[in-house]
């Protein structure tokens, strides 16, 4: 008698966070203030599983922003964050806020339908700051039926690391889980979201799902 073969069925983001779609969101900035500092760029990389079951970054979706009309650039966040944004060759590759969200919130989107997701939730170092200049950036370019990501939950890193690693800066917290970090890349918006999913991976990868399930509850 032939034995029967069960087919593993490999589970999907919306089985573990109650149907948001962990995507973890950089920007850099040209000061503080969401309604008046310019959005320089952005990139987001949605949080899957691997064919182990384990959680990992997936595709990066980057872009470079020309600042929108009237924006404010401040002097002292250009030189920190090293952005000229009248370099030609930046010029060259940078987009238009609408363009920019619009293309990389369709790419966001296709991954949330693919994990029977319904919302995307913002990961972020300091998520708050990363969710204000993105939702001041889509009230001005009328992108809200594409946004994908919900108006206000948001999975910090700065407080999971405060929890894991007793640090709350970036750096430091990559140190502790043993992910390489080069400061002189630092402040690149790619590069920040890259560190901070792997960051963030290490630390779903670490804790039980029981309390990964009880924060999301609370959400």
């Amino acid at each position: 008698m032939e034995k029967s073969v069960t087919t593993e069925i490999q589970p999907t983001i919306a089985q573990r966070f109650r149907g948001f779609l962990p995507v973890v969101v950089d920007v850099e900035t040209a000061g503080f203030n969401a309604d008046t500092d310019a959005l320089l760029e952005i990139a987001c990389i949605p949080i899957i599983y691997d064919a182990a079951g384990k959680f990992v970054p997936g595709d990066a979706y980057h872009a470079h922003i020309n600042p929108f009309e009237g924006a404010n650039l401040d002097r002292r966040s250009l030189e920190f964050i090293g952005i000229d944004p009248s370099n030609p060759m930046r010029v060259a590759m940078a987009e238009d806020e609408k363009s920019a969200l619009k293309r990389i919130f369709k790419a966001v989107n296709e991954v949330r339908r693919q994990q029977h997701c319904t919302h995307a939730v913002l990961v972020g170092h300091n998520a708050h700051f990363d969710l204000g200049f993105l939702k001041a950036a889509i009230a001005r370019t009328g992108t809200k039926n594409q946004n994908p990501f919900h108006s206000f939950s948001v999975f910090d890193t700065v407080t999971l690391s405060a929890v894991m690693f007793g640090q709350t800066v970036l750096a430091k917290s990559c140190i502790q889980a043993g992910i390489e970090f080069d400061g002189k890349e630092a402040h690149s918006a790619l590069y920040d979201t890259q560190k901070t999913a792997e960051l963030f991976c290490y630390i779903l990868n670490k804790l039980s799902p029981h309390l990964l399930d009880t924060l999301m509850a609370d959400q």
